[in-house]
């Protein structure tokens, strides 16, 4: 089975993420997208970062419907900060049935050669890319691993949805119903 892991903070999930998830399985390359709920890196203070399990919740509300999507607490387990490599290497071992490509959008892709063992990365997985507004071009060699998968640009941030709920505004058709109802109820980001 393959199996596409889109890694992130989902800090919240929103209707971006979503979509982008959906064009990833529609695209044929997978049969599975798991999400990889990113834990608070001990290294970086970020106020405005949900705890890691808050977060989990908010994707299993977002994703309930949709039976070939499914969350991963894997780097919960981890040492920090995590590293994507690392990261498959793990999910490999314990799950070696299956076969783990890695989602990034093209922004991600542009500072990829960065990456820890990122030749490791690309040896062993490959990467489905989707476009992002104001993409650069990959610095590193095009690979067969490497699939680029057309995609809706969308600009929308978690960043963005954080502020408007500062301010008191409404969230609505930003991030899925499950997941507005989660934040409202818990007085998330207020």
């Amino acid at each position: 089975m393959k199996v596409g892991l889109f890694f992130g903070s989902f800090n919240p999930i929103h209707i971006g993420h979503m979509i982008i998830a959906q064009t990833m399985l529609d695209c044929g390359r997978i049969d599975e997208l798991w999400f990889v709920v990113s834990p608070q890196n001990p290294f970086k203070k970020n106020n405005n970062l949900l705890h890691e399990f808050d977060r989990l919740d908010m994707v299993e509300a977002a994703i309930a419907s949709q039976p070939k999507f499914r969350t991963c607490d894997i780097e919960f387990h981890l040492p920090r900060p995590s590293y994507t490599a690392h990261t498959l290497a793990v999910l490999s071992e314990k799950f070696p049935e299956k076969e783990f490509s890695l989602i990034i959008g093209g922004d991600n892709l542009a500072s990829f050669h960065k990456w820890k063992n990122y030749q490791t990365i690309l040896e062993h997985h490959d990467l489905l890319v989707y476009p992002r507004p104001n993409g650069e071009a990959p610095k590193i060699k095009s690979s067969n691993r490497i699939h680029f998968v057309e995609a809706p640009l969308l600009d929308i941030s978690a960043t963005f949805i954080r502020d408007k709920i500062k301010k008191g505004h409404s969230i609505k058709y930003l991030v899925p119903n499950e997941v507005e109802n989660f934040i409202d109820g818990k007085k998330f980001y207020q």
